[in-house]
């Protein structure tokens, strides 16, 4: 067992991202095609070959586990076991070759996060969260720093366009008291939170296979990762994330975005 996680299933996962990696790269900075879906959203052929990959690996070594992927749909989403695939999450910097995307992947044990993967294809850096464990970044363990006022945090978001009617204007308050506030990021910032670089992300508007795999490696890494209103993550959350490295900072935050 590594923390609450099968050895096996923890190896699993490392490889599911070995296989969606050098596709991801080799496709990189060339000339793709980008189709938009029904949502508007750009794909691309590396986020369906990445995900096929991924899942042909599940369907040999764990038929009987369910799996939830952004491109090929969900299937036994009732099982003991549940993957959560997002093989390109950031498809926008992807095709505009910025090296920020990352393939996710989460493992969910009886509906509850137990372990999550960020790994970024072109820098080959991964993190690696499991429940009762430390996170680790390239196999080395990582804490969140401690930062207690808005006033002092570095906070991200990714894009203006997330936060529709209702969530942009506690957003937009919550920029205003925070030290250093930039754009972008995607699933990357979220990582630079758990190295303790960053002190807030805070997002809406997303899906499950967005964030599921963002919850172990930050709590892992001695952080939080909620709701708006600190409520816990899950299969059916809102789509609203805040992620902070410091309690206190994050129940500043909280006050903020539910106000």
């Amino acid at each position: 067992m590594a923390g609450s996680v099968p050895a096996e299933l923890v190896a699993l996962a490392n490889n599911l991202a070995d296989a969606a990696r050098p596709i991801a790269a080799r496709y990189f900075r060339t000339p793709v095609t980008v189709d938009d879906k029904s949502d508007q959203s750009p794909v691309t052929i590396a986020d369906r070959e990445a995900e096929t990959a991924m899942r042909e690996l599940l369907a040999r070594h764990v038929p009987e586990h369910g799996v939830f992927g952004e491109e090929h749909g969900a299937v036994r989403t009732d099982a003991e076991y549940v993957w959560v695939l997002d093989p390109i999450d950031g498809t926008k910097a992807f095709i505009t070759g910025l090296p920020i995307f990352g393939t996710l992947i989460a493992l969910f044990h009886r509906g509850k996060p137990v372990l999550g993967i960020i790994d970024q294809p072109i820098l080959q850096e991964r993190w690696l969260g499991v429940a009762g464990e430390r996170s680790t970044f390239n196999g080395k363990p990582i804490a969140v720093r401690p930062c207690a006022k808005l006033a002092d945090a570095y906070m991200y978001s990714t894009a203006p366009g997330m936060f529709p009617a209702g969530y942009a204007e506690p957003h937009r308050t919550l920029t205003e008291k925070v030290k250093y506030f930039r754009w972008g990021g995607d699933c990357y910032a979220y990582g630079l939170l758990a190295l303790g670089h960053v002190d807030l992300v805070v997002e809406a508007s997303l899906k499950l296979y967005d964030f599921a795999a963002l919850i172990p490696v930050i709590q892992g890494a001695g952080g939080l990762i909620t709701d708006w209103k600190g409520g816990e993550l899950g299969m059916h959350s809102d789509g609203a994330v805040l992620a902070a490295g410091d309690a206190a900072l994050h129940r500043a935050a909280a006050e903020v975005l539910s106000a």
